[in-house]
């Protein structure tokens, strides 16, 4: 029991998946199951302070932007990403991210990936701290994604979502038998990239992008019934690009998310912090009786959730507008093969207080691609899991590969041909 508390509070440090409200002294704070579903996959958007919905069009666009894979202009390429979690604490929690993607034509694209979060090996005790048995707590989601061009500028994505969770192995907690929680989900994203403009002499471009994720049924990991929502998500973002000369250009981006899930009450209790009905009888916490004093009601449907979520803060409009995330990110490259990359992420004081700037790098070499992302916390009251930590991606290019394989094969057949016209003299 106490070793499947401390799994949970382990999921409880990941950066992405709560947010702590203020309503009077009360802190309110709103939770999700599968929080690995929002940590930022690859280092180019984790060095940008996790800007995506409208940046420039790469392989990891399933995960940001499902929209922007019709936009990309090879045709076809993966990525395989790593990042170490908690890696001060313990050296064997991780997230490994793979994805790819491979053009059906001038507008469709079709796209896939698989991410796999791992907490190691984890001694399960009772109460008494006797050893119950051990277990290799993971979580992983299968995404399947398809892009398709409405217009020259204007594209639509949708993602679909199988998500597993199995955190105990199905050991008893409580006198309940835990199982894994599964469930399904779908991601809706739009995207619009102008036409190349000239400003002031500049090759420039702009970008929008909006993308729902995680939209789908609850999940458990009792046979009690309780469930959790997911991690649904609203995100919008835009972005401005340069060429500034042959060698030289450059990009910033802005995104605002919001979590769409329901925010908890203030409930009623009595002095004793005891939870009560509307006549100051005792009750359950959380039970229907629970008189709930300021919010709305969270157990309601999925649906009714994503929109409840606009408005059910206990600390009304002002509390529905500290709940909105902000993120910017810049991009700079030389020559199209080197990059330098840079980034801010800011969430209200009152919503968990989030703050951290975010830098990062890239080379690209003839068939590939390596991209690194660093944390550095603004905030020292709240610690990050990847405070301090090197994340790193590689990124392929199919073209590439075939454009090496070209380039071997023509350089064979020239010095056949040398090597024919040696021995003829």
């Amino acid at each position: 029991m106490k070793k499947f508390l401390f799994l949970i509070l382990v999921f409880n440090s990941i950066d992405a998946f709560s947010q702590t409200t203020s309503f009077g002294e009360n802190l309110n704070t709103i939770t999700s199951a599968v929080p690995f579903l929002t940590i930022s996959p690859d280092s180019r958007a984790g060095s940008m302070g996790e800007v995506g919905a409208a940046t420039s069009p790469d392989v990891h666009s399933i995960h940001w932007n499902s929209a922007k894979l019709s936009f990309l202009e090879e045709e076809g390429g993966f990525s395989i990403s790593y990042t170490p979690w908690l890696s001060k604490l313990v050296p064997d929690i991780s997230l490994s991210h793979i994805s790819g993607f491979y053009k059906l034509n001038e507008i469709s694209t079709l796209s896939s990936s698989l991410r796999y979060f791992s907490l190691g090996n984890i001694q399960f005790t009772n109460d008494q701290g006797d050893p119950v048995g051990e277990y290799d707590p993971n979580e992983y989601a299968l995404d399947l994604a398809y892009a398709m061009k409405l217009s020259n500028n204007f594209s639509t994505g949708l993602t679909m979502r199988y998500i597993y969770s199995n955190l105990t192995g199905g050991i008893f907690v409580e006198g309940l038998q835990t199982e894994a929680g599964k469930s399904v989900a779908v991601d809706l994203g739009t995207y619009y990239q102008s036409n190349l403009f000239d400003l002031n002499g500049l090759e420039s471009q702009w970008a929008v992008g909006m993308n729902i994720s995680n939209i789908g049924g609850k999940i458990s990991y009792t046979e009690s019934g309780d469930d959790d929502f997911l991690p649904m998500n609203l995100k919008l973002g835009s972005r401005f690009s340069t060429k500034i000369d042959d060698y030289n250009s450059f990009a910033i981006a802005f995104d605002i998310n919001k979590l769409l899930v329901p925010t908890p009450p203030v409930y009623a209790v009595n002095d004793n912090g005891q939870p009560v009905d509307i006549n100051g009888n005792p009750v359950q916490i959380g039970s229907p009786e629970h008189h709930i004093l300021a919010g709305m009601n969270p157990n309601v449907g999925v649906i009714q959730g994503v929109f409840q979520s606009f408005s059910d803060a206990p600390g009304g409009f002002e509390e529905e507008i500290n709940e909105l995330m902000y993120s910017i990110g810049g991009e700079y490259w030389y020559d199209n093969q080197f990059a330098f990359r840079f980034g801010y992420f800011h969430e209200h004081e009152t919503k968990g207080n989030r703050k951290y700037f975010t830098i990062g790098s890239a080379l690209k070499l003839n068939v590939f691609q390596i991209d690194f992302a660093y944390l550095i916390p603004a905030n020292s009251s709240v610690r990050s899991p990847l405070e301090n930590t090197m994340r790193f991606t590689l990124v392929f290019n199919l073209d590439q590969f075939d454009k090496e394989k070209l380039f071997q094969r023509n350089s064979q057949i020239d010095n056949n041909q040398k090597e024919t016209k040696t021995n003829e003299l």
